[in-house]
């Protein structure tokens, strides 16, 4: 170990002499209390260090030592269900070792190393092993299995770097500790059943594939008009109490990924509490079981140390790429990167660097990009397929989304989910804007989708185009009001209002409507659309618009019941949604026929299918 001396401290920045053979990014233990930094300068025999614990009490003189090593994480068994700080601290370990508030230097292993764990072999490769078969001990190679709960099986495999021997050894079935070695190579090199990686590195994979395959979210909004990609990045800017993270909540309790891995990156304390005391208490709608049994948190909340908060994203996307290279799709909700470039902005202050807009530094785009690029679907080194997908929130301040930090955001996701103010305070949820947002793989998932139902683009577009032509028409209603418009207009409003209420808008509370299965969200879409397009045919035969506000089906008013739908029919009631679509029918044929014998005209269906019925 390289020891040098505290030469400087400015805040979490320490200059310490005698350390120029240091490599980059390596670990530095400093001072008595050996708080952990890490070096992000040389300079000839001076290194700059970035410090991740309170170094309140730090004097110059101070000891500090190199580790030789980058920073890195424990892999293995164990980390589904811990709550960590950015370093890979245990933060309930910590809490029973120092209380409320973690003391300086406070150290406990990112995995219970007293905890044993059930492997269980490769069966083909025990065999071939028994038979004297020669196996190379290529990366990726699944040597066993753990249990690492009920809803979550760890594969340990050899780890990336390995000097691609041969595989002399592989234990038995059994009970193993985090640090037992699980298999040996002929080379003498040994595979423990925990491993470490730098974070900083991203971990190797075999294929990046086209991200064609949707991440499904059961909101509306987000998986018909904005959909996001296993594998892809989406960012969800918004200013303060528009809905940020009760979105990334919903998200990461209903969509299909397997892991979720939830960073909470500078934010408010209380709000980090939420997290930590609904998360375990959430129920996982897939297995009926709790939601942290395939959940990681990583807790950096405002008061904690602005460094750690600067590493924790690479943190929880070096667990997640971990377990992507078993297998597993994996979803990352960070909140909020905008907190992250703050600290980026205090760190480059206190070196003494040059700043670029709005104080941030220069390379703000740079490490965006390195963030955000390690999202994809790969072929993994053991053959398999998975993927990391990314959901940043960004906090613009002001809710102003022209600020640094989403315009370079901007740069490197194609998901964008902007959430609107006037939509929070109208309690309207999700509070997406339909006309801000965009989603740049709609294409892509295209053909899943029409695998559900051919006429989700179709619906789709209709339904945007109609929602825009809606926006226009509400500023001509702010000046002269609705009953200057025809009603070929104003049909437009009334139908864009069904899509809003009926369509788009979720209640979390809802047993019904809290989730909704892709097959009914296209449903009810294709049912809006097919009621405005009849509608519009029955308008231009001359019915008024007052005639088709009035159609009722059982007694209720069809746009009521447009509204309704979304809550009063299950997801697997497909049948319900068949019967609603004929009593609509029903009700639209007989407005047009009564019509249609004084314009003379030929019906909806015969302009549809080119002849008469």
């Amino acid at each position: 170990m390289l020891e040098g001396r505290v030469r400087r401290i400015s805040g979490p920045i320490v200059r310490a002499t005698g350390l120029g053979e240091a490599g980059l990014f390596d670990v530095v233990e400093v001072g008595e209390k050996r708080i952990i930094g890490e070096v992000i300068r040389l300079e000839r025999d001076e290194a700059v260090i970035q410090v991740y614990e309170d170094d309140t009490g730090l004097q110059i003189g101070a000891s500090a030592s190199s580790t030789g090593r980058p920073l890195s994480v424990m892999l293995g068994p164990g980390l589904i269900g811990t709550i960590y700080d950015g370093i890979q601290r245990p933060l309930e370990a910590l809490f029973k070792q120092s209380g409320a508030f973690m003391a300086s230097g406070a150290r406990e292993d990112p995995l219970d190393g007293k905890k044993k764990w059930p492997f269980v072999p490769n069966p083909e490769l025990a065999e071939k092993l028994a038979h004297g078969e020669t196996v190379k001990a290529a990366p990726g190679l699944v040597l066993g299995t753990v249990k690492e709960t009920e809803s979550i099986i760890c594969k340990i495999m050899v780890p990336p770097g390995i000097q691609r021997g041969n595989l002399s050894e592989l234990i038995p079935a059994g009970d193993v500790l985090r640090d037992d070695i699980v298999a040996r190579t002929d080379l003498g090199e040994t595979i423990p059943l925990s491993q470490w990686w730098p974070v900083r590195i991203p971990r190797p994979s075999a294929e990046r594939l086209s991200p064609d395959q949707p991440l499904v979210t059961g909101q509306r909004v987000i998986d018909v008009f904005f959909p996001l990609s296993k594998g892809g990045t989406a960012a969800i800017p918004g200013g303060f109490g528009t809905g940020k993270t009760m979105t990334q909540h919903a998200v990461a309790k209903w969509c299909d990924a397997d892991v979720i891995i939830y960073i909470g990156c500078g934010e408010r304390g209380n709000e980090m509490t939420d997290v930590l005391t609904e998360f375990p208490h959430l129920i996982d709608p897939r297995s009926g079981r709790s939601l942290m049994e395939r959940t990681i948190l990583i807790a950096n909340t405002s008061n904690m140390p602005v460094a750690a908060r600067e590493v924790s994203i690479y943190t929880g996307v070096t667990l997640a790429e971990f377990y992507r290279d078993m297998g597993y799709h994996v979803a990352i909700m960070a909140d909020s990167t905008s907190r992250w470039a703050e600290a980026l902005r205090e760190l480059s202050g206190r070196m003494e660097e040059m700043p670029a807009e709005e104080g941030f530094p220069a390379y703000l785009p740079t490490r965006l990009a390195e963030f955000y690029e390690r999202a994809g679907r790969v072929r993994t080194l053991s053959g398999g397929e998975g993927s990391v997908s990314i959901i940043g929130a960004v906090s613009p301040p002001g809710g102003d989304f022209s600020e640094p930090v989403t315009q370079h955001t901007k740069r490197f996701i194609r998901c964008f989910w902007a959430l609107d103010r006037d939509l929070a305070n109208a309690r309207h949820y999700p509070a997406i804007s339909w006309i801000d947002s965009y989603s740049e793989y709609a294409e892509e998932v295209q053909p899943w989708w029409e695998k559900v139902n051919a006429q989700w683009a179709v619906a789709r577009q209709q339904a945007l185009d109609l929602l825009k032509k809606e926006q226009r028409l509400a500023e001509i209603v702010r000046l002269i009001g609705p009953d200057a418009l025809p009603d070929d207009q104003r049909l437009i409003l009334l139908v864009a209002d069904i899509i809003k209420n009926g369509f788009l808008q979720q209640n979390s509370f809802d047993d019904v409507d809290m989730y909704c299965v892709p097959a009914k969200q296209v449903r009810l879409l294709e049912l809006i659309m097919e009621f405005y397009e009849r509608s519009q045919a029955c308008i231009k035969q001359g019915a008024p618009l007052i005639k088709v506000s009035a159609l009722t089906a059982a007694a209720v008013p069809l746009r009521e019941r447009l509204s309704r739908l979304k809550s009063e029919v299950k997801n697997e009631d497909d049948a319900a949604l068949t019967e609603f679509e004929q009593a609509m029918r029903s009700a639209l044929d007989e407005l047009e026929r009564s019509y249609r014998s004084n314009a003379g005209g030929a019906s909806f269906k015969e302009r549809r299918t080119g002849g008469p019925i």
